[in-house]
């Protein structure tokens, strides 16, 4: 039986350690969320609690990966999209970016970027790849954007577009974080014809109950939420051009059967936008 290099087996060791199993965390609920089994009791407890405070959240996770499905279909095969670089990447599920990406353009690249040492522990589940593309995993955190665009550019042209997909992580950068200029930076190392796929939370008073789901994570769970309005949110497509339907519930983000009724509203709102 072959052992363990001491590297691999160091490494083992820093994730056991930064993982916290004693704590609910947002990445592991959202699994939980999605029928997935990377979670813990304490996130499947905290997940449950969640959804008595708002019954509809579970919805959230589903719609936004649906989105990201739907967005990804729209920006290879209708744009052309074949790179990509998807911060905040979450825990493998089904269809994840370089799935969808590569079964329409066998070619595309991919970069996937998270900071949560259990995604890390399973980053192998994405960096399967087709020949003639490529997928890359950095663990590295939203704000170091010098980082990941330094490592991103060993993998993807920069010269030509990319698709910078931030689904559900700038919720996690407070206000006094310049969480608009974080975004701006990153597309401003981006090419004209590349496009930003961001979705996040938003607080309504349409939906008080979301609110209060968002406060009892604060209370409970790491890391912490910033949640916006519609408004504020969409003050991340500043200076670029929001495609249609604009700044929506990622449910109604184009939805596949359009001679249906429209899709339920989730406070999970999306947008995608062109650098002109």
């Amino acid at each position: 039986m072959t052992e363990n290099p001491p590297a691999a087996d160091g490494m083992a060791q820093s994730l056991r350690e930064r993982i916290n199993t004693s704590q609910p965390h947002t990445a592991r609920i959202w699994n939980y969320w999605l029928g997935g089994k990377d979670n813990y009791e304490v996130d499947r407890a905290a997940g449950d609690q969640i959804r008595q405070l708002h019954p509809g959240i579970g919805e959230y996770a589903r719609a936004d990966r649906l989105f990201l499905g739907r967005a990804v279909q729209h920006l290879v095969s209708d744009v052309g999209i074949r790179q990509f670089l998807d911060v905040g990447t979450g825990l493998p599920t089904a269809d994840n970016t370089h799935e969808v990406a590569q079964r329409l353009a066998p070619d595309a690249r991919i970069v996937y970027v998270d900071n949560d040492p259990l995604v890390l522990a399973h980053a192998r589940a994405l960096l399967t790849s087709t020949p003639e593309g490529r997928t890359d995993y950095l663990d590295e955190d939203l704000r170091n954007v010098d980082a990941i665009l330094g490592h991103a550019a060993k993998t993807l042209d920069f010269t030509q577009p990319v698709a910078l997909m931030l689904l559900g992580v700038v919720i996690f950068l407070g206000d006094d974080e310049n969480p608009y200029g974080v975004v701006r930076r990153l597309m401003d190392a981006l090419p004209s014809g590349s496009h930003l796929v961001l979705s996040h939370t938003i607080t309504s008073p349409a939906m008080p109950d979301v609110d209060e789901a968002v406060k009892f994570w604060n209370e409970h769970g790491t890391p912490k939420l910033t949640q916006r309005t519609p408004e504020a949110m969409t003050r991340f497509f500043d200076g670029l051009e929001l495609l249609e339907p604009g700044v929506v519930s990622c449910s109604r983000w184009r939805p596949e059967h359009t001679n249906e009724a429209e899709p339920e509203e989730v406070a999970m709102f999306a947008g995608v936008a062109r650098k002109n």
